[in-house]
């Protein structure tokens, strides 16, 4: 598969060109270009993402950062049970925990969303980093409402972050996540608020706080230009039947013999 001339005007991150320095040169280069392709493309085309990860993978499958983006690949095109194997791999090389709380998520992707709640209980979820604690937070309640535990869920994401005034980069889907469970549990005036909340901390516009806040004010969006345009706008219609019988108004009066006239016209202008 082609990588674009200019992909090496993308930066590798220090630590995974560290783990590539136990390859030859070469290789680490070929394995780099592919990782950093997958990297550019995981959200706007994971499927392509993901063949550039097999082929990283065919290159490199005993380097950790490697397995770490295959699992990543595999995770975005939802083949559950190939990311976990690539995380559960890529944590054995590492001994690192960074990567539970996507694990858990890949168990609930699996219908094992009891598995998932048994990872958020366990010890080494008191490792992770705040942004991590706060992930495995989202797929626990996740795993809660995949068990019809609604009132658990919303439980599950009360937390000091999610009370905190203080923006982070979490912040957002924190209070998305809950603004959907109290909705769910049908308490809908709360709900609007924490969409609120949300809207107010997503910046980058990761979730769809706004719309979802607009549908709970009753505002409707109307696209203009639809498939169907002559019905979104008024008059095309009537404009285009005006027409066509305005035509056929315009044939009916036309002199009678007038296109045999012109017919015998041209026959002697031939004989001219």
């Amino acid at each position: 598969m082609p990588i674009p001339d200019d992909v090496t005007g993308y930066e590798i991150d220090k630590d995974v060109q560290q783990e590539l320095q136990s390859l030859p040169k070469g290789l680490a280069e070929d394995v780099a270009r592919n990782l950093v392709m997958v990297a550019t493309l995981i959200d706007e085309d994971p499927e392509q993402a993901y063949a550039y990860s097999r082929i990283a993978l065919r290159l490199a499958s005993r380097v950790a950062a490697v397995r770490e983006a295959a699992g990543f690949a595999a995770y975005a095109n939802q083949k559950y049970s190939e990311a976990l194997a690539e995380f559960r791999a890529a944590r054995r090389m590492t001994g690192s925990v960074e990567l539970w709380p996507v694990m858990a998520d890949c168990e609930r992707g699996l219908g094992r969303p009891e598995k998932a709640l048994e990872m958020a209980g366990a010890p080494e979820v008191q490792k992770l980093d705040k942004a991590s604690q706060v992930e495995m937070r989202l797929v626990a309640a996740g795993a809660r409402r995949d068990l019809d535990q609604i009132d658990a869920a919303i439980v599950t994401l009360q937390s000091p972050e999610l009370a905190s005034n203080s923006v982070q980069p979490w912040t957002a889907r924190l209070r998305y996540a809950y603004a959907d469970a109290l909705l769910a549990a049908g308490r809908e005036d709360e709900a609007r608020e924490w969409f609120a909340k949300a809207v107010e901390s997503d910046k980058d516009g990761t979730t769809d706080a706004s719309d979802r806040l607009a549908e709970l004010d009753g505002v409707e969006f109307v696209d203009a230009l639809g498939d169907d345009e002559t019905d979104e706008v008024p008059g095309v219609a009537e404009v285009q039947e005006a027409k066509e019988t305005q035509e056929a108004s315009e044939d009916s009066d036309a002199p009678e013999g007038a296109e045999n006239s012109a017919e015998d016209k041209d026959s002697a202008g031939d004989k001219d």
